[in-house]
């Protein structure tokens, strides 16, 4: 490929909404990609989960602490405009069947509601953060009467 031809390739590609570009021509190869995961990023998060481990362990004798999680591979939106509340914040209760996030995949919304009344004890995520299927998205102190 010529170079002209890479940067038409490389503009069209940031213009568009493909997250990944993968191209194998003879023994050329170019991989593009608009995922943001950083290892920086991922140590915020280490760091946020190693600051909750006491705070649950002390309410660990009331009830066991369950996790939310992701049960597809997307973008996963914490509020839903980029202008409004959040769905939820640290500290605040949510019922069974209460929308907690939206993970968007190929274009699709799709609400992700609590399975349990409880309250949230942890984030896991940040907005606009890729997830993966089964990555927790929030961790729950479930309620003494959840049924």
């Amino acid at each position: 490929m010529e170079f002209k031809e890479i940067q038409t390739l490389m503009q069209n590609f940031e213009d568009s909404d493909i997250r990944e570009l993968e191209i194998n021509q003879d023994s050329f190869q170019l991989y593009l990609s608009k995922n943001k995961q950083t290892h920086k990023h991922e140590n915020l998060i280490t760091t946020e989960k190693t600051e909750q481990i006491p705070s649950v362990k002390k309410k660990a004798n009331e009830q066991p602490t369950q996790n939310i999680t992701a049960p597809l591979v997307g973008t996963v939106y914490l509020q839903p405009t980029p202008d409004a509340d959040p769905y939820i914040k640290s500290g605040d209760h949510v019922k069974k069947g209460d929308v907690v996030c939206v993970i968007e995949a190929m274009k699709m919304m799709t609400e992700i509601k609590s399975p349990f009344n409880g309250t949230i004890t942890s984030i896991c995520v940040s907005n606009e953060e890729l997830v993966e299927v089964e990555q927790p998205l929030f961790s729950v102190q479930e309620d003494k009467d959840n049924a």
